[in-house]
């Protein structure tokens, strides 16, 4: 089993919308919870700050109709379901690390870009 997911581990992104994004404004986010091996829902909702069950549920629903992870029920009590990436998934891994490196670069014209285009609105 892997390492437990830190709480913490997306406080230090800006709470703005990703300027390159992977499905819905959860995906990337449930990819990098998912990088180290297979995660239950509970453990995702720990870093995942402002998701609500409803929402997690249908991005994971939407992530497995992707191909982007595997769902895997246990026959066991209490039932126990774990989320894993497929090779698809797991390709994506390298683009959102390209991405964050550009936002980490450039993140801070960006936002002075929209904030312009706001004022000139």
């Amino acid at each position: 089993m892997a390492e437990p997911l830190d709480p913490d581990m997306f406080t230090g992104c800006p709470p703005v919308a990703a300027p390159i994004r992977v499905g819905d404004k959860w995906t990337a986010k449930i990819i990098r919870c998912l990088e180290r091996g297979p995660r239950r829902f509970t453990e995702l909702q720990a870093p995942l700050r402002g998701i609500t069950p409803k929402v997690l549920t249908e991005s994971l629903r939407a992530m497995e109709r992707d191909g982007l992870l595997t769902r895997t029920a246990y026959d066991e009590i209490p039932p126990r379901v774990e989320y894993e990436l497929t090779e698809l998934g797991r390709s994506l891994i390298e683009p959102m690390n390209a991405g964050c490196e550009w936002s980490r670069k450039h993140l801070s014209e960006l936002m002075r870009a929209r904030d312009a285009w706001f004022a000139a609105s």
